[in-house]
């Protein structure tokens, strides 16, 4: 039987992961809140919902989206960087948790980030304790709760270091640079097909009700990495202080899955 898959935010990660889904024979249903795009993802063969997410609640019908589906993976940035109104991540995802929970969905993907990790925390992996520092950080992982704590579904969380891959690379806004900090903070990064191989995996392996972290296993210092990047693609590289990094935060993982079966195949050069 076809697996039915509905994606809360078919942007950077969500579209080309919804697209590789319908590939590989699933029925995909996609959220965006742009009217605009909701054509492209028709011609991609994605079933269009024009569905808005707020700190006040809904807009949308969310309940025909949910209705008749196997899976469902969200992928919403928390949108707390920059500047302008935050709105609560929290309270955007309480309001879909009580949507969910008035669905038949058994199953879902929550896309979160290693930004639950404090910048000072070492070596970390799957068992380490999270002490986030940035705001989005924190509201990352009381989300999480959010869902691994509901008992109406089973949820996976997976934790992606940066994202890199066609059109986005840090070392296009770091070009140029000078007197940047935490030159020898280590990357941790991972390249867009990795992340949709990954999710993909999570599927068809049954990977339910677990975590599972989403690094390329090469970490260089900040320095060394996006100086050769920049040289690679001729633009001026950044210039970072000369200090050292105490305890720099590397992602790692403990997973049996991801040790013993996944491996990464997209190396970071964007």
């Amino acid at each position: 039987m076809t697996k039915k898959i509905g994606v809360i935010g078919c942007g950077w990660l969500g579209l080309p992961l919804a697209k590789n889904l319908i590939k590989e024979g699933f029925s995909v249903k996609g959220t965006t809140t742009s009217v605009d795009k909701l054509a492209l993802l028709t011609n991609e063969n994605i079933t269009p919902y024009h569905i808005k997410i707020s700190e006040e609640g809904i807009t949308g019908p969310i309940q025909d989206f949910l209705s008749d589906m196997d899976i469902l993976i969200i992928n919403i940035p928390p949108g707390l960087r920059g500047k302008g109104k935050k709105e609560s991540y929290v309270k955007k995802m309480r309001f879909l948790v009580t949507e969910l929970n008035k669905s038949f969905i058994k199953k879902v993907i929550f896309i979160s980030s290693t930004a639950v990790y404090g910048d000072s925390q070492g070596e970390v992996h799957e068992k380490t304790t999270p002490q986030p520092s940035s705001e989005s950080g924190k509201q990352l992982l009381q989300t999480e709760n959010l869902f691994t704590e509901n008992t109406s579904f089973k949820s996976t969380i997976i934790r992606f270091g940066g994202l890199i891959g066609p059109n986005r690379h840090p070392v296009t806004m770091l070009s140029g640079r000078k007197d940047l900090k935490n030159g020898n903070a280590l990357i941790n990064l991972i390249h867009l097909n990795d992340c949709i191989r990954l999710i993909q995996a999570v599927i068809t392996e049954n990977i339910w009700g677990t975590l599972l972290h989403g690094a390329y296993p090469h970490h260089p210092t900040k320095q060394q990495y996006y100086s050769n990047e920049a040289l690679k693609r001729n633009i001026v590289p950044p210039e970072y202080q000369s200090f050292n990094t105490k305890n720099p935060k590397k992602i790692t993982s403990n997973h049996p899955f991801m040790v013993e079966k996944f491996t990464y195949l997209t190396p970071l050069h964007g």
